[in-house]
């Protein structure tokens, strides 16, 4: 085979193994039995693990390793600025606790979304999205922020001028 068709069908692995999950929703709703349903469901959930090694032995190790410095190239493209100004700051903030108030609402009020409305998955998928959002908008300096509180001697410095 051909470097460049090794390199395809490698590729064309991966990206079937990153889709494979997808099926998972499929599967669990056939009528199939639960064993067969089971066992096809944790294939499909683990398929990209399971489709890297192939893909990684037809590739080879050059091809693969141009992908994944592409593919680190490019969330390092994604990293947010460091500084940002104080509107961008505070509507970051926003975005940051908002979405715990239908979590609270949620606890505390079962009634209002019950575990068996449709509105709930879609109201937890935007918490989730608008907490991710507030992340990138808060920036690089708010990234820190957060990496502090999982290092045990991190300590916070205030602005000189804060309390004036």
């Amino acid at each position: 085979m051909s470097k460049n068709l090794r390199f395809a069908l490698g590729t064309a692995m991966l990206v079937v193994g990153l889709v494979l999950p997808l099926g998972v929703y499929t599967v669990t709703q056939s009528t199939w039995p639960a064993t067969v349903k089971t066992i096809l469901s944790g294939f499909l959930v683990f398929g990209f693990e399971i489709m890297t090694i192939p893909a990684v032995a037809i590739m080879g190790k050059e091809n693969y390793e141009r992908i994944i410095v592409w593919v680190k190239r490019y969330v390092k493209s994604l990293k947010p600025a460091a500084e940002v100004g104080p509107l961008r700051y505070y509507f970051g903030l926003v975005l940051f606790v908002l979405p715990i108030v239908p979590t609270y609402v949620m606890a505390y009020t079962p009634s209002w979304l019950s575990d068996t409305s449709p509105a709930r998955l879609w109201v937890n998928l935007i918490a989730d999205l608008t907490f991710l959002l507030s992340l990138f908008v808060l920036g690089g300096n708010f990234w820190d922020k957060l990496r502090a509180l999982f290092v045990r001697e991190a300590r916070a410095v205030f602005p000189a001028n804060l309390y004036k």
